[in-house]
Protein backbone atom coordinates (compact mmCIF):
# COMPACT_ATOMS: atom_id res chain seq x y z
CA UNK A 1 0.00 0.00 0.00
CA UNK A 2 1.33 3.25 -1.12
CA UNK A 3 -0.26 6.18 1.60
CA UNK A 4 0.57 10.01 0.69
CA UNK A 5 -0.04 12.99 3.17
CA UNK A 6 -1.31 15.97 1.93
CA UNK A 7 0.89 17.87 4.26
CA UNK A 8 3.76 16.10 2.78
CA UNK A 9 2.90 17.33 -0.88
CA UNK A 10 4.59 20.00 -2.66
CA UNK A 11 2.31 22.98 -4.18
CA UNK A 12 2.96 23.98 -7.59
CA UNK A 13 0.53 26.37 -9.69
CA UNK A 14 -1.20 25.02 -12.77
CA UNK A 15 -1.82 26.15 -16.30
CA UNK A 16 -5.00 27.78 -15.32
CA UNK A 17 -3.45 29.73 -11.88
CA UNK A 18 -4.49 27.42 -9.19
CA UNK A 19 -2.54 25.92 -6.24
CA UNK A 20 -2.24 22.41 -6.36
CA UNK A 21 -1.12 19.82 -4.49
CA UNK A 22 -1.08 16.04 -5.77
CA UNK A 23 -1.88 13.18 -4.57
CA UNK A 24 -2.61 10.85 -6.79
CA UNK A 25 -1.35 10.58 -10.80
CA UNK A 26 1.34 9.73 -12.84
CA UNK A 27 4.16 12.28 -11.59
CA UNK A 28 3.37 10.86 -8.34
CA UNK A 29 3.82 7.29 -9.33
CA UNK A 30 0.29 5.99 -7.93
CA UNK A 31 -2.08 6.08 -10.39
CA UNK A 32 -2.19 6.12 -14.26
CA UNK A 33 -5.69 6.53 -15.18
CA UNK A 34 -6.88 9.40 -12.98
CA UNK A 35 -5.10 11.78 -10.75
CA UNK A 36 -6.44 13.33 -7.29
CA UNK A 37 -5.26 17.24 -5.93
CA UNK A 38 -6.25 19.52 -3.68
CA UNK A 39 -6.74 23.31 -5.30
CA UNK A 40 -6.61 26.16 -3.51
CA UNK A 41 -7.67 29.43 -4.98
CA UNK A 42 -7.16 32.43 -2.94
CA UNK A 43 -9.09 35.16 -0.99
CA UNK A 44 -9.97 37.51 -4.00
CA UNK A 45 -8.31 34.74 -6.59
CA UNK A 46 -9.68 33.08 -9.36
CA UNK A 47 -8.46 30.91 -12.29
CA UNK A 48 -8.11 31.62 -15.85
CA UNK A 49 -11.20 29.83 -17.81
CA UNK A 50 -10.36 26.82 -19.97
CA UNK A 51 -11.13 23.16 -20.60
CA UNK A 52 -9.42 20.34 -21.07
CA UNK A 53 -9.28 18.12 -24.24
CA UNK A 54 -10.14 14.67 -22.93
CA UNK A 55 -10.53 14.99 -18.98
CA UNK A 56 -13.48 14.75 -17.07
CA UNK A 57 -13.24 16.17 -13.73
CA UNK A 58 -15.28 16.14 -10.76
CA UNK A 59 -14.41 18.97 -7.94
CA UNK A 60 -15.33 18.68 -4.27
CA UNK A 61 -15.05 21.58 -2.79
CA UNK A 62 -13.75 21.16 1.17
CA UNK A 63 -13.48 24.85 2.26
CA UNK A 64 -14.59 28.73 1.57
CA UNK A 65 -16.62 29.33 -0.66
CA UNK A 66 -16.97 31.41 -4.29
CA UNK A 67 -18.57 31.24 -7.55
CA UNK A 68 -17.90 28.76 -10.27
CA UNK A 69 -18.55 29.08 -14.11
CA UNK A 70 -19.44 26.64 -16.32
CA UNK A 71 -20.16 26.67 -20.13
CA UNK A 72 -22.92 29.52 -20.22
CA UNK A 73 -23.99 28.75 -16.17
CA UNK A 74 -22.92 30.50 -13.11
CA UNK A 75 -23.27 29.77 -9.44
CA UNK A 76 -22.68 29.98 -6.26
CA UNK A 77 -19.82 26.88 -4.62
CA UNK A 78 -19.31 26.15 -1.15
CA UNK A 79 -17.17 23.09 1.52
CA UNK A 80 -19.60 20.06 0.72
CA UNK A 81 -20.31 20.63 -3.16
CA UNK A 82 -19.51 18.77 -5.63
CA UNK A 83 -19.72 19.68 -9.61
CA UNK A 84 -19.20 17.50 -12.43
CA UNK A 85 -17.00 18.79 -15.60
CA UNK A 86 -17.12 17.16 -18.93
CA UNK A 87 -14.27 17.20 -21.12
CA UNK A 88 -14.29 20.26 -23.33
CA UNK A 89 -16.37 22.47 -21.33
CA UNK A 90 -15.40 25.70 -20.33
CA UNK A 91 -15.14 26.55 -16.94
CA UNK A 92 -13.41 28.79 -13.99
CA UNK A 93 -13.07 29.70 -10.62
CA UNK A 94 -13.64 32.76 -8.49
CA UNK A 95 -13.01 33.63 -4.87
CA UNK A 96 -14.51 36.48 -3.71
CA UNK A 97 -14.40 35.91 -0.21
CA UNK A 98 -11.94 36.28 2.62
CA UNK A 99 -11.18 32.84 3.16
CA UNK A 100 -8.93 30.46 0.68
CA UNK A 101 -11.57 28.19 -1.68
CA UNK A 102 -10.23 24.91 -1.75
CA UNK A 103 -11.52 22.13 -3.53
CA UNK A 104 -10.24 18.11 -4.44
CA UNK A 105 -10.16 17.86 -7.85
CA UNK A 106 -10.36 14.26 -9.59
CA UNK A 107 -8.85 14.26 -13.15
CA UNK A 108 -9.52 10.80 -15.75
CA UNK A 109 -7.55 10.81 -17.84
CA UNK A 110 -5.20 12.23 -15.01
CA UNK A 111 -4.38 15.91 -15.44
CA UNK A 112 -1.72 17.29 -17.62
CA UNK A 113 -1.24 20.75 -18.75
CA UNK A 114 -1.02 19.27 -22.57
CA UNK A 115 -4.53 18.54 -21.79
CA UNK A 116 -5.16 21.92 -20.47
CA UNK A 117 -6.54 25.15 -22.58
CA UNK A 118 -6.41 28.36 -21.77
CA UNK A 119 -9.39 30.67 -23.08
Amino acid sequence: MQKVRLEDRESFITADGSSIRELAGIPSGNAINQSLAEATVPPGGETVEHFHRTSEEIYYFVAGAGRMRLGAQEDDVRAGDTVVIAPGLAHKLFNPGAEPLVLLCCCSPPYSDEDTVLL
